[in-house]
This record gives structure tokens, C-alpha cells and sequence, in this order.
């Protein structure tokens, strides 16, 4: 029987430039397989098969998609083993913690034809300086969208009853726990994110990482009507009360939470809005409309001038970044190619094999 997969990003492209999530995934795992390498030499293939040939054997997995290409994994994580793989090439990195004895570097740079690779040089730099310059101009727009984005948080807040949205915090509180507590001596919590802005437009995983479990709180509202205070109010009582969590970070504004998981209680609560805008589907689901809730009556219609005006323009903030995105992986691509014509693929499948028989040695033990 094929194990489960749990898929998500550890990294985004936010309104605070690239924003790495990885470190906190890996936790507890007692060893890391670093690929190192360039674009186009076939790491996210080689973790591709690796995740296959694991959840065919009926290990439950979580696959690291990649935010400049969402068909490319950027990580694999096998919790009963506790194995990672993990693309080095991840921007700012993986925190070594033991080389050597937890993070195992395998260079797939042996792969290479170098000399090929040396008459590329002015190419190669050109590109990379290029589609640097484009990602920060994404990351402008996006951060000029968080700026319309808090002009629009600002009517709501104005016209909030925070009694109430503690209220409406507490109720939640109380049905989701019931007094219970978690089973772990030592609750953590995982920091990811369900959805990213990638050169495709907007992705997300909501329906996958949800799939497991029995009840689902989707929260309604408005920009600045107190969704993510109150996803971080429930996670910080999972932990008080033992649970492991799972924590999504907002993929436009990384400091704010979008929902929080904990699997034990088979639960989850998140911003259920544009872009991740769901509605219930089975038995379990449940809305909780906080604009409802604790904003006062007829706001929407009072500022409907100047609610139109900055949901406009930041919208057009948000598909002029996704532009520019896809103008960067257009110039990736271009770089990829260089690297696979340098590329000898044979030498990659026999490092593939190496890692899976590493692997298999865990399994043994």
C-alpha cells in the first residue's frame, strides 16, 4: 500500500523579498542529503524519483515544491526515517547544524562537462544578473501591494469590535480543544507555506494538506478583520497544550499566519479568502465569518469608493509581480540550458542510486 504525501512550500516570493521557511521542517531529522549543483542538472528529478520509490513502499512523505517553478520539488522529508533531501541551491541556504554526521553534501557538480561550462561563462553571469534584477522588481511590486494592502486593513480596524473578536477567539478556542491535551513531550511547531506566488500565478495545496482530516474552520472576513492574530492565538495554545503544530504563513505578507494544522486533534483553521478562497464541501467543514462577526454593520457599503480603489490597484500590484516572475523563469530557462547541455544525466542516475541505498540502510537499522 503507496504511503501518504503531505506537499507544501518552505520558501515564498513575498512582499518581504524571497522568505526561507526551510530550517523548521527539518527538525528531528538525523540526516540531511544536500544536493549541490547548478540549474538544470537534475536534482528536482532526482528527488522526484526518490519520492516515488518511497511512497511506493508505503512510507508517508512531504514534498518541498519549488516557488520559481511548481513542478519542481525543492525538498523531500521521510518523518519515519527522519531523512531529508534537500536542493542546496535554495535561496539563503541550509543551516548546518552537524556536517558530516547530519547533513551529508553530495555535489552533483561532478556531473558536469566544466570546459563546456567555462566558454558559457559571460552567458552564465549575464543571465544570473538578469533574472536577479527581475525578482527584485517582483518583490517591489509585491511589496507596494502590501501597501495598498495595510491602507486597506486600516478601515476595517477602524470599525472593529476587538471584544467581540475575542470572544468569537475564545468560542473557537473551546470547541476545537475541549480541555484535551497532546501527546507530545516536546510540542514544535513547523513553519511552511500552503500556497506561494510563483511564475504560474497562484498556487496552493490547501485541498492536500487538509485531506486527513475530519474538521476544517474556514475563516471569512475582510484585510485587517483579525484572521491571522486569532491562527496565532490557536497555535500558541496547541503548543501550551501539547500538540504539534503546523503553521502556513501568508504567502504575500510571510508575518502573518493563513492556518494552522494539528494533525493529533485531525483539525486544521485558515483564511479561507482571494486568492484561497473555499467554501465547505464535506461533512466537518465549518465557516466562521469574522467580518460578520466584529465588524460593524454596512462598513463594506460606507467605504465602497475607497474599498474598490485600493483592491484595485493592489490587485494590479500582485499580477504585475506574477509578471515579472514569469519573466525571470523565462530567463532561468535560458540559463537551464546551458547546464544540461553540460550534463552527463548517466552520472546523475548513479548518484540517484547511492542516495536510495543510503536510504534503504536507515530502513534496516
Amino acid at each position: 500500500m503507496s504511503g501518504k504525501t503531505v506537499n507544501y512550500f518552505a520558501g515564498g516570493n513575498t512582499a518581504k523579498g524571497f522568505y526561507n521557511l526551510l530550517e523548521s521542517n527539518l527538525y528531528g531529522l538525523e540526516i540531511v542529503y544536500t544536493l549541490i549543483g547548478g540549474p538544470g542538472n537534475g536534482k528536482s528529478s532526482l528527488i522526484k524519483r526518490l519520492a516515488s520509490t518511497w511512497i511506493e513502499k508505503g512510507y508517508d512523505i512531504e514534498q518541498i515544491f519549488c516557488p520559481f517553478d511548481n513542478d519542481k520539488l525543492a525538498g523531500l522529508v521521510i518523518p519515519d526515517l527522519k531523512c531529508g533531501i534537500i536542493d542546496a541551491t535554495f535561496p539563503q541556504g541550509v543551516k548546518s547544524k552537524a556536517p558530516g554526521a547530519i547533513e551529508q553534501y553530495v555535489n552533483l557538480g561532478v556531473a558536469w562537462d566544466t570546459s563546456l561550462l567555462s566558454t558559457q561563462r559571460q552567458a552564465i553571469l549575464s543571465y544570473q544578473k538578469q533574472k536577479n534584477e527581475v525578482l527584485e522588481h517582483a518583490y517591489l511590486s509585491f511589496e507596494k501591494g502590501l501597501l495598498i494592502h495595510d491602507d486597506l486593513e486600516s478601515i476595517y480596524i477602524r470599525n472593529m469590535n476587538f471584544k467581540q473578536a475575542d470572544q468569537v477567539t475564545r468560542e473557537l478556542i473551546d470547541k476545537i480543544f475541549i480541555s484535551k491535551k497532546g501527546t507530545s513531550k516536546d510540542a514544535t511547531e513547523k513553519h511552511r507555506f500552503f500556497g506561494a506566488s510563483t511564475p504560474n500565478g497562484v498556487v496552493d495545496y490547501i485541498e492536500n494538506i487538509t485531506e486527513e482530516l475530519n474538521k476544517r474552520f474556514f475563516i471569512k472576513g475582510r484585510a485587517g478583520t483579525g484572521k491571522s492574530t486569532l491562527l496565532k492565538k490557536i497555535a500558541a495554545v496547541a503548543i501550551e497544550r501539547n500538540f504539534d503544530v503546523e503553521v502556513y504563513h501568508c504567502g504575500f505578507d510571510p508575518k502573518s499566519i493563513d492556518m494552522v494544522v494539528i494533525r493529533e486533534l485531525r483539525v486544521c483553521v485558515f483564511d479561507s479568502t482571494d486568492p484561497h478562497e473555499y467554501f465547505p464541501t464535506r461533512h466537518g467543514d465549518e465557516i466562521v465569518d469574522l467580518y460578520e462577526k466584529t465588524i460593524t454593520p454596512g462598513t463594506d457599503e460606507a467605504n465602497e469608493a475607497e474599498i474598490n480603489d485600493f483592491n484595485q490597484r493592489y490587485k494590479q500590484q500582485m499580477k504585475e509581480g506574477i509578471t515579472f516572475l514569469h519573466e525571470a523563469k523565462g530567463i532561468h530557462d535560458q540559463l537551464k540550458k546551458i547546464y544540461v547541455e553540460a550534463t552527463d544525466f548517466s552520472v546523475v542516475d548513479a548518484i540517484y542510486e547511492d542516495i536510495n541505498r543510503s536510504i534503504e540502510n536507515r530502513e534496516e537499522v
